[in-house]
């Protein structure tokens, strides 16, 4: 989980030129707001702290974007830093409507079921053609929860927990 003030909204998927370019995931829509940010933040996977960085340049590319970020303007540094979580200040995401939340905002929060059953937390979500859909992980064991009405009861932001019409055994 990134600072109080951060939400992660990509990660670094590949590279490719021979100037350190990389290929951005986006986690949502919201994570479109990187092009409007100079500093991304950055954490690999073996790291427990983000780091700022400078974005030297970022365009839209298919569903994601491609950067050049600064530290990164060789191939290589580009490569090694392939799955780096990406994240920027909570405050330049746009404002979102009432009932909706952020993809990084639900990655973390635990997943109760109506019997009081944990079922796991967040870990991400994926986009399909009909919604958005929870990936819940407990353990060894992953869920795919719709993010429909009929499943998700309540989002309860402050508590950290989303409550949903789930056995543990579906």
């Amino acid at each position: 989980m990134p600072g109080k003030g951060l939400a992660v909204v990509g990660r670094i998927a590949a590279a490719f030129g021979v100037r350190g370019w990389v290929k951005v995931q986006l986690f949502g829509p919201e994570a479109s707001a990187l092009l409007d940010e100079p500093h991304w933040h950055l954490k690999r996977p073996n790291e427990t702290e983000f780091r700022e960085v400078k974005a030297l340049e970022a365009a839209p590319h298919g569903k994601g974007l491609i950067a050049q970020l600064e530290g990164m303007t060789e191939r290589d540094a580009a490569e090694a830093a392939v799955g780096t979580q990406i994240a920027i200040p909570r405050a330049a995401l746009p404002a979102r409507a009432e009932g909706e939340y952020y993809w990084a905002e639900l990655t973390g929060l635990a997943v109760i079921n109506r019997r009081r059953e944990m079922l796991g937390q967040v870990t991400g979500l994926m986009e399909t053609g009909a919604h958005d859909v929870l990936v819940v992980k407990d353990g060894d064991t992953e869920r795919l929860l719709p993010m429909v009405a009929a499943v998700i009861d309540k989002v309860d932001l402050d508590a950290g927990e989303i409550h949903v019409d789930w056995g543990r055994d579906w």
